[in-house]
């Protein structure tokens, strides 16, 4: 099962590409999490095309948080998450991505997806 706080190892590869392809909806906590999880996921599984479908899911709920109606919490509930991942500077990326969307400053926010889709391409 997926749980936004935790990835379960149990879960398939197919079910987590799934899961960065068609973003969660409903959250707790940002459902940005539940896709950087994901994807830490299959990295570690050595999927080849984590990066490009963890982008795509970024861009898309990026898309609906600009256009300011979509209902996407913007609460963060796991902080020190971008600590996960062995790059510091993509992790720091990944945390000020975070701040700037519980801002609800979408703008600044793009810029540090594009900076985030140039570190993992």
């Amino acid at each position: 099962m997926i749980v936004l706080d935790s990835i379960d190892s149990s879960v398939s590869t197919r079910e987590l590409v799934r899961m960065l392809r068609v973003p969660p909806a409903a959250a707790t906590g940002l459902p940005e999490s539940a896709l950087w999880r994901a994807f830490l996921e299959l990295r570690r599984r050595g999927e080849p095309e984590a990066a490009q479908h963890f982008v795509s899911g970024l861009r898309s709920l990026h898309r609906r948080r600009t256009i300011g109606s979509s209902g996407l919490t913007s609460v963060d509930t796991a902080p020190d998450e971008h600590r996960l991942v062995e790059d510091p500077y993509l992790g720091e990326l990944w945390r000020s991505y975070k701040r700037c969307l519980c801002a609800n400053r979408t703008g600044p926010a793009a810029q540090l997806l594009r900076e985030v889709e140039q570190q993992l391409v």
